[in-house]
């Protein structure tokens, strides 16, 4: 690779870094990157060196938010414990299973949280009064620990996204304590993938830990941003993040 082609993918990781750890997302930006700047490379390989500069910025949003915004830990480290297995079934599965069927699903999922986002201008704002039963409970433990995580390993971007609005809706957290606790959930999904496509040899160490190093940086900045600035910025950029989504998965369906 030149030397312009890594410039721009250490961009597009510490951007990355910085969606990831505000609202989830990053991967719009670091895998398209990844794909676009060295096309000879199989898909298998940006997938994982992908994962390998996201588990390092997921990882450091997960510890920034546990000093500040304070998660329920006892909710998101048993789901993040069910997530590296899912995420790693997902992963082994991502060479059988074509993603050109399931956009379609995910652009109408996306469009939903969209609408819910919208329609429900103070979803996330502040802390709604939610009775924490142990169905509830169960549901926020199991719903982001098995299929978001399958999915994470099988696809990837926009689990942030759905993490959040997962906590938020289950739990009645607002979006900076629901981003806290998807922080964790996603740096076991990362770890379940990277498991299996490490395993396979599929990761680009070197271009990866450059990356990632990049990819620390940003979710840093975007974790102290989402902590002082509050539920207002971080639903601002949750709904600029499903609107990429949505515009890069019906480019790629239809065009």
């Amino acid at each position: 690779m030149h030397v312009e082609q890594v410039v721009l993918l250490i961009l597009a990781a510490a951007a990355a870094g910085w969606v990831d750890a505000v609202v989830g997302g990053g991967g719009l930006i670091q895998l398209p990157a990844l794909m676009l700047l060295n096309p000879g490379q199989p898909v298998a390989t940006a997938l994982a060196t992908n994962k390998i500069a996201s588990i390092a910025g997921t990882s450091t949003a997960a510890v920034a938010y546990l000093r500040k915004a304070k998660p329920d830990v006892r909710v998101a480290l048993p789901a993040a414990g069910l997530a590296v297995c899912c995420a790693a079934g997902g992963a082994l599965c991502a060479a059988a299973i074509s993603s050109e069927l399931l956009k379609p699903v995910i652009m109408v999922v996306l469009l939903a949280v969209a609408a819910i986002v919208v329609l429900r201008p103070d979803l996330g704002r502040v802390p709604a009064l939610v009775l924490r039963t142990r169905r509830r409970t169960a549901a926020a433990i199991l719903i982001p620990g098995v299929p978001i995580a399958f999915y994470d390993g099988l696809i990837g971007p926009g689990t942030g996204t759905f993490l959040v609005l997962a906590f938020t809706t289950l739990l009645g957290v607002d979006f900076v304590n629901a981003s806290a606790n998807a922080k964790i959930i996603n740096t076991g999904t990362n770890l379940g993938a990277v498991i299996v496509f490490a395993a396979q040899g599929h990761v680009l160490w070197a271009l990866g830990l450059v990356m990632a190093v990049c990819n620390m940086a940003g979710a840093l900045l975007g974790a102290r941003m989402a902590i002082s600035r509050g539920a207002g910025f971080v639903r601002a950029v949750l709904l600029c993040v499903v609107g990429g989504l949505v515009l890069k998965l019906g480019y790629e369906q239809f065009a």
